[in-house]
């Protein structure tokens, strides 16, 4: 084996490595993110999370970890979406925003 052969041999490890590490983060976002519309009512559309963004960062302990930002879609009665989104380090939940509003309960004066 020369130089090239090893470094396509380790270029290959590291992709099958960010491939299998990205399958593992999508599923716990995934959960994460049906975790917080069941506690909210809320219906998870797709059942699914979209990556938006991959970037390096570091945890508490200065380890240095992927960063992925992921969006899903969200409703509260099956007829309208809500955008939701999901900010993990490794495979750690940072933030989960989900935006919702909802809308002032209408009291009713006699």
């Amino acid at each position: 084996m020369d130089l090239l052969d090893i470094l396509a041999l380790l270029l290959f490890a590291g992709g099958a490595w960010l491939w299998y590490d990205s399958l593992d983060a999508r599923e716990k976002a995934i959960a994460a993110a049906k975790s917080a519309c069941v506690s909210e009512d809320l219906l998870l559309l797709d059942d699914t999370v979209a990556i938006t963004r991959l970037a390096v960062g570091r945890d508490d302990d200065g380890v240095v970890r992927l960063r992925r930002v992921y969006n899903f879609e969200y409703s509260d009665s099956g007829n309208d979406r809500h955008p939701g989104s999901i900010v993990m380090l490794g495979s750690r939940v940072l933030v989960i925003n989900l935006n919702f509003r909802r809308p002032p309960a209408l009291t009713l004066l006699h």
